[in-house]
């Protein structure tokens, strides 16, 4: 992973959550996110977020190995 929280909050700005992965993928690419940024949520685990704070610590977990 290499992008940071900062700019993956803003390519899913607007999102509704409870999301799946593919649907979290598809939100920042709808939102012109950067090929850094969708190659990251990529690749997360293929689940349902419940929230902002689900997706960021699954994010921030992945980031730092």
């Amino acid at each position: 992973m290499r992008a940071s929280m900062a700019d993956v909050e803003h390519a899913l700005k607007g999102i509704n959550f409870p999301k799946n992965k593919n649907e979290i993928v598809k939100h920042a690419q709808s939102n012109n996110a950067s090929n850094e940024i969708v190659s990251d949520l990529q690749e997360l685990p293929d689940r349902t977020y419940n929230n902002a704070a689900d997706l960021a610590q699954e994010f921030k977990g992945k980031h730092l190995k």
